[in-house]
């Protein structure tokens, strides 16, 4: 590389603002860094030793090249959550699925272009639970001259929301997974890496989020907690949702937001105030009997002029409080995620498919099956399943075996339907064993495709965000209860709906998606509750590929992991 390309290169990845930049040059060192939350500390897995990770800046139709050095002693792996990855999936990140982990001392180049999207995603480990603290912002800027549909504002802050285990997280699941039983609860959210003001621990730092009067900002949040929907609210002030998961919405008003685990949520904050100081409070959203952390966590919404915080002008004064939402305000969840529908304008329609090509149904929840040696669980342990089928990942990664022509590392029978019809969201608390597989749904290229999510009522309801690799979707419906097939279709918003990667399948009931598999590959549909998806609440689609090389999955890289 010569000299000018490096600096070019340089500044394009550390003031991405000034620069028109077609590539962008990334390096992630994943180690290990000692860390200090509710006065505890612990060594924690990191990227260039930050938590949050660092934010990754590109703009649409960018190259981003992101070589990640493995050096700590677990098995590593990142996905580009949100990213669409036409026809690199090799880049996509799920270990085992796109690719074998990047092993310790070991490294990849993840190499993906930039196509067709811009607004807020972000990036987290992809293996075991890894992305409790490897996780970090994406911002990907819309093309140089190309103005955001609404106002523009004075500056723009990213916010990514988080849980917090005393523990180690990696002990946390295996002692579960050993004993069969649900995994201990964190012990409080993050507000940028920061719980907030904690009970038995004075010197815990509070994060600040500092504003000017009369000023607007745009604030990218994202939620990349493990297991935890999350409320988000400022004392004193409203917020103009105007984009999620990197798609412009509808813009509109509110004081509280929900965002669930892997979704991003972009806010226009208007500093209406004089002066003064302003809580900001996250807090769980859990409409089941599931046992939540019940941690709010607390930051502080700052005014300053030209530096110097208004309350350093006149006094100390109290900071203004706010309340958070009920844990199973259920109504203002709702209230929010009605509200949402995409722009649909002439430069950002809504393509909604309105043929069908497939129509699946498919049961989300949870199940009990033997384990002999879960002694906790009397001789049974928890799993998860979608239409039954509780997911075994394979040692051999899915794509390369598709890829290679490798057999009896998957099969291509997953059921477009529930094995039986029965009363879905009743609690049921017999015949809860489901079967076991590597299945996958085959589709051809360019296809149109509807799947209605059902939450069941085994063991107990409960919400669920699904995220699908590779695709945007539009939610085209959802409901409470079982799903309709013959009423329900009939009040689908086909004209607006809002399209994102992450849905939240509400508590005893259900929610339809319509999307086009424009994209050949092997893409990973799973809960993001990561106890959910490690209990087996996980699937994927095998995308053939179209005619001629554009429609085409590329070559797999030379330093593509080895298992």
């Amino acid at each position: 590389m010569n000299s000018v390309v490096g600096v070019l290169l340089l500044i394009c990845c550390i003031f991405p603002a000034l620069v028109d930049c077609r590539v962008r040059n990334y390096k992630f060192h994943v180690v290990s860094k000692n860390v200090t939350r509710l006065c505890s500390s612990k060594p924690i897995v990191t990227v260039n030793g930050k938590f949050p990770g660092p934010t990754l800046y590109a703009r649409e139709g960018d190259n981003v090249l992101v070589k990640v050095v493995n050096r700590v002693s677990y098995n590593v792996s990142i996905h580009w959550h949100g990213v669409r990855q036409l026809r690199t999936g090799w880049s996509d990140g799920p270990a085992y699925i796109t690719q074998c982990p990047i092993e310790p001392g070991q490294s990849y180049v993840y190499n993906f272009t930039i196509t067709g999207q811009r607004g807020t995603l972000l990036w987290h480990g992809h293996i075991n639970w890894l992305r409790a603290t490897v996780h970090g912002a994406i911002v990907i800027l819309p093309k140089r001259g190309v103005p955001y549909p609404f106002p523009k504002p004075h500056e723009e802050k990213v916010l990514v929301l988080a849980e917090w285990w005393k523990s180690d997280t990696e002990a946390v699941i295996n002692e579960a997974m050993k004993s069969g039983m649900a995994p201990n609860v964190s012990d409080a959210h993050l507000i940028n890496g920061l719980p907030g003001s904690v009970a038995n621990c004075s010197s815990q730092e509070v994060f600040n989020l500092a504003v000017e009067s009369a000023k607007t900002y745009l604030l990218r949040i994202i939620n990349a907690a493990l297991n935890e929907e999350l409320f988000f609210k400022i004392a004193g002030h409203n917020v103009t949702v105007v984009e999620v998961d990197a798609v412009y919405v509808k813009p509109f008003t509110t004081d509280t937001i929900i965002i669930a685990p892997g979704q991003t949520t972009n806010v226009l904050l208007t500093a209406h105030q004089k002066s003064g100081k302003y809580l900001i409070v996250v807090s769980p959203f859990m409409d089941a009997p599931v046992a939540v952390d019940n941690q709010t966590a607390t930051a502080t919404l700052h005014y300053t002029s030209g530096g110097t915080t208004t309350t350093e002008l006149s006094g100390d004064s109290p900071t203004v409080l706010t309340t958070p939402p009920p844990k199973n305000a259920t109504q203002i969840a709702n209230q929010f995620i009605n509200s949402l529908k995409s722009l649909n304008s002439p430069k950002y329609p809504a393509n909604v498919p309105l043929n069908i090509d497939h129509s699946l149904f498919f049961t989300v929840g949870l199940g009990v099956n033997p384990c002999p040696t879960c002694t906790a669980g009397n001789g049974s342990r928890v799993v998860a399943a979608v239409n039954n089928v509780t997911f075994v990942m394979p040692n051999t990664a899915l794509l390369q075996a598709h890829y290679y022509n490798i057999t009896g590392v998957f099969t291509t029978d997953f059921p477009a339907n529930p094995p039986r019809v029965y009363n879905y969201t009743a609690n049921i608390t017999q015949n809860m064993g489901t079967q076991n597989g590597t299945r996958l749904y085959r589709v051809p290229y360019n296809s149109t495709v509807q799947v209605v999510l059902q939450d069941t009522g085994v063991i107990a309801p409960e919400s669920h965000p699904v995220h699908l690799h590779g695709f945007n979707f539009f939610v085209v419906g959802r409901g409470v209860g079982n799903y309709d097939p013959k009423k329900d279709p009939k009040k689908f918003n086909l004209v607006d709906p809002v399209e994102r990667n992450t849905l939240g399948v509400p508590n005893g009931g259900w929610t339809a998606i319509r999307f086009t598999t424009d994209n050949p590959g092997i893409w990973f549909l799973h809960c993001h509750f990561e106890v959910h998806t490690t209990w087996g609440l996980k699937m994927a689609f095998l995308v053939d590929n179209g005619k001629g090389p554009k429609q085409t999955l590329v070559p797999p890289p030379n330093d593509l992991p080895k298992c």
